[in-house]
């Protein structure tokens, strides 16, 4: 979260590009702004003391699927679309590889380093100062973890677990996926707090058992180092 001006920002990296999340993203974005408008407007406090928001979800894939860069969400009245509606809430889709509307240099840019942050790929001075926040963002794992959003986490693993249910002993190779999935996840998650050996790589991607591996996914986001985890 970010602060200019009198107006707050929400940046939200996005990778879940599966068709169910996907659909559930005008309620998800409904949702963040219910959640930082409540915690901004203390108890009979004024309507007009409700600061503007702004929710930007920078996304590796198409959103809504007409290949634009930006797609900017407000709220309006459908019967008059041209009737001012302004009730401070903004959400953004930046979608980095869209090219409809001709989008700026600056911005073509942003959408390279979003895609892949690294130093090579910051070629302005603000890319350079955005990838040394980012650089200091990823050592500290506290940080990182309340980046993550640990709940999203949690929702992925329950609306997994419940498919799973509904299909046990019918897909043998969509589970064989599931797991495979989970190994991975927990794998990304421990890159980012330590060098891991072989051995554990092994033992982690050996590991067949779905409820173990939730419990591993778990330990490795809230785990500060290999040690740790292992431990």
């Amino acid at each position: 979260m970010d602060e200019e001006d009198g107006e707050l920002f929400d940046m939200e990296p996005d990778k879940n590009s599966e068709s169910g999340d996907v659909a559930a993203l005008p309620r998800r974005v409904r949702f963040y702004h219910a959640k930082i408008d409540t915690g901004n407007l203390a108890a009979g406090e004024d309507y007009n003391a409700l600061r503007n928001v702004v929710v930007i979800f920078i996304t590796t894939y198409d959103p809504f699927g007409r290949n634009r860069m930006v797609y900017t969400i407000k709220n309006g009245c459908v019967e008059e679309p041209d009737l001012p509606y302004e009730d401070g809430a903004r959400t953004i889709f930046l979608y980095t590889k869209g090219t409809e509307g001709n989008p700026p240099e600056r911005l073509r840019q942003l959408g390279q380093y979003m895609e892949n942050s690294t130093v090579e790929n910051a070629k302005s001075e603000g890319l350079a100062r955005l990838h040394e926040m980012v650089t200091k963002v990823k050592a500290d794992r506290k940080v990182g973890l309340a980046y993550m959003k640990w709940y999203e986490i949690e929702k992925r693993v329950r609306e997994e677990g419940r498919i799973e249910g509904k299909a046990e002993g019918k897909v043998e190779g969509k589970a064989e996926g599931k797991v495979e999935g989970k190994a991975e996840d927990i794998m990304e998650l421990l890159e980012e707090v330590g060098a891991i050996s072989e051995k554990l790589e092994k033992r982690v991607r050996e590991q067949k058992d779905l409820e173990t591996l939730r419990n591993w996914l778990k330990l490795a986001a809230h785990s500060e180092s290999i040690e740790e985890f292992e431990g």
